[in-house]
């Protein structure tokens, strides 16, 4: 059964993404709120297939802990299931991602109308300039900004170095960071076609305020958070 049912997850995903992508080349002229509110129904389909097809379930710790103002997302990345569920939990927002993504058929081309801050990882000084100048621009325009600190997915139990270009954006701007640690990869897993019932727990930490603390003390702290709540959804 877990071969059906991870079969017809796909194919939900395979037929709505290019309704989707369509639906936003038409609607492009209408502006960016229509754009996301058309994502927002593509990732929504996304988590309500998951859910009733697959029994991937899910549960959020700390949902109190958002900010009313345009924050800075850092969390852990285990697999495509936040990249979905975070439109529906966060404020309008955009992410920092790899530009290769937009090579994507129709999931590329729709987050390449959504303003995201789209790097080149191979040019290091250069898409830190763009990611503090594009994220001040972003966070003045109302939008949060999401961000993998680990640069891509990760197992469970894999704790990477973290990139400090979330830190250092926070730094520079003054904004606070919501952490978050998620335990997606356990059902959802990296590189996996299979799907595994089970309940994904989303951990939320208090914001941090970056106010005169270093780029790398932040980065710290998050770090310590974060994989300390690991180790708590690992436990429970």
């Amino acid at each position: 059964m877990i071969w059906i049912r991870s079969t017809l997850l796909f194919l939900v995903q395979f037929i709505s993404a290019p309704i989707i992508c369509i639906a936003m080349l038409i609607c492009f002229p209408l502006g960016f709120k229509v754009l996301y509110g058309c994502v927002r129904i593509y990732t929504g389909v996304a988590i309500f297939a998951a859910r009733w097809i697959c029994g991937i379930n899910y549960r959020v710790i700390g949902r109190e802990n958002i900010p009313l103002t345009p924050s800075i997302v850092l969390s852990k990345h285990q697999s495509t299931w936040e990249t979905f569920f975070f439109l529906q939990l966060f404020p309008p927002q955009v992410w920092l991602l790899k530009r290769e993504l937009f090579r994507i058929p129709f999931f590329g081309w729709g987050l390449a109308m959504l303003r995201p801050i789209a790097i080149d990882r191979s040019e290091k000084l250069s898409a830190l300039r763009q990611l503090i100048q594009q994220g001040k621009q972003r966070l003045a325009q109302g939008l949060w900004i999401v961000i993998f600190p680990e640069g891509t997915r990760t197992r469970p139990g894999e704790s990477p170095a973290y990139a400090r270009g979330g830190a250092l954006l926070a730094t520079k701007t003054n904004t606070p960071v919501v952490p978050v640690a998620l335990n997606s990869g356990l059902y959802w897993q990296r590189d996996s076609f299979l799907k595994r019932a089970g309940t994904i727990t989303v951990s939320i930490g208090k914001p941090i305020d970056p106010a005169g603390m270093r780029p790398e003390e932040l980065n710290t702290r998050l770090k310590n958070w974060i994989e300390a709540e690991m180790q708590q959804l690992r436990e429970h």
